[in-house]
């Protein structure tokens, strides 16, 4: 029995039979377990910001080990060291206050049970928005394809065009909370309109309403500022995290400021293990090496570099280049972003379609000219050679 027919066997099919299995990581590559390198421009879904094996990260796993979990019963000092520098590097400051949680898709939840302690029904959120599969995230993710099977949902969630316009429209006192996401990456990349933030800032001030910003897969540099948010310079009332705050670990977090630190009182939300020493432990290693190696400004300039590079490329595929620092969306002439997936697979380069016609990269902050070189060069080959089979193809 291969491990395909053994996955196939034991694994529910909820994501279909992959088609590598990983052994080991390195830097910026990985090896299958046939021993074929591959280098890695996706990091877990914008998860491994520090690529694989990072001596931090082993370090602190194992300083960690003799104390993994005591409950949200206790305090452990990764935890408030953590806390700190979270309410430090989001700007939220002494008024900021920090809930532990297990994914994105439980820091969303937090944000949801948020924004009902404020008495008020009504939730905004974006059309083509995700903030993850359980079903209060569910509900507040713009895709109908994915809500549908699930419904009913919660209530009084309304899904709007990413306008001002639709904001200025549906905003009022009933409603609750806007909660959005500043680039839109399982969308393909879509960045908020120009002035979006600024003013839903406004308007949410305005009408006593939270502005809760997903940076689930936008912060922990990942942009080129610490979140998303900040490029455009307002403070919002909550902000959630996950994916690159942990490098690999398990760990989400909501994290408010102001006024909106007050609405959480015991016994309203709790989790098992978030929070626990050794997820703590190791995010708090993994987003100090993001600050003492500047790999926040790495993004933004390695991430213009790519930009730079990509547009030089000579291929009728490529016609639009989205997002910001390392989360790019290549906007491809044809729907044929699983066809260079899988190519690139072939040839050794890890990339993701996160829809028809767009790749997603989301390599490690640590990647440099090496790493660029190689993506360049490999992807290009992957370009031609499916431009040269759909020639051949079609005629």
């Amino acid at each position: 029995m291969t491990w395909k027919d053994d996955y196939a066997h034991r694994m529910m099919n909820t994501f279909g039979v992959p088609k590598v299995e990983f052994v080991r990581g390195e830097g910026c590559t990985v090896f299958d377990s046939e021993g074929k390198r591959y280098l890695d421009f996706l990091a877990g879904i914008a998860v491994n910001s520090l690529g694989h094996n990072h001596p931090a990260i082993v370090g602190a796993l194992s300083r960690q080990a003799n104390l993994l979990h005591v409950s949200n019963f206790f305090a452990t000092e990764p935890q408030l060291a953590l806390a700190a520098r979270l309410l430090r590097i989001s700007g939220a400051g002494d008024e900021g206050r920090v809930f532990f949680a297990n994914s994105g898709t439980e820091a969303n939840e937090a944000a949801v049970k948020l924004a009902r302690l404020t008495g008020r029904p009504r939730i905004l959120s974006l059309m083509d928005s995700f903030h993850g599969r359980s079903m209060g995230a569910l509900s507040i993710t713009g895709k109908a394809s994915l809500r549908e099977p699930f419904e009913p949902l919660l209530p009084n969630v309304e899904h709007i065009d990413s306008t001002i316009e639709a904001l200025e429209a549906a905003i009022g006192p009933d409603v609750s909370a806007l909660i959005v996401e500043p680039i839109k990456g399982e969308a393909g990349v879509h960045s908020l309109p120009a002035g979006y933030l600024e003013t839903a800032r406004e308007l949410t001030t305005q009408h006593g309403v939270l502005l809760i910003i997903d940076e689930i897969q936008t912060g922990a540099g990942r942009t080129g500022d610490w979140f998303g948010f900040q490029e455009s310079g307002i403070v919002p009332d909550a902000i959630t995290m996950a994916k690159g705050m942990g490098g690999g670990v398990p760990i989400g977090a909501l994290v408010t400021f102001g006024k909106a630190s007050s609405l959480m009182h015991p016994g309203q939300h709790g989790t098992t293990f978030g929070g626990n020493p050794l997820v703590c432990a190791v995010s708090e290693a993994v987003l100090g090496q993001i600050e003492s190696d500047d790999l926040v400004a790495n993004a933004a300039q390695r991430g213009a570099e790519l930009r730079t590079a990509l547009a030089r490329i000579d291929s009728s595929l490529i016609v639009e280049l989205r997002g910001r620092g390392l989360l790019i969306g290549i906007g491809l002439a044809e729907p044929v972003a699983q066809e260079i997936v899988a190519v690139a697979l072939k040839h050794g380069l890890i990339i993701n379609a996160p829809n028809a016609s767009t790749v997603r990269l989301a390599p490690p902050l640590i990647i440099g000219d090496a790493e660029i070189a190689e993506f360049i060069d490999t992807f290009s080959t992957v370009l031609n050679e499916v431009t040269n089979t759909a020639s051949t193809e079609a005629s």
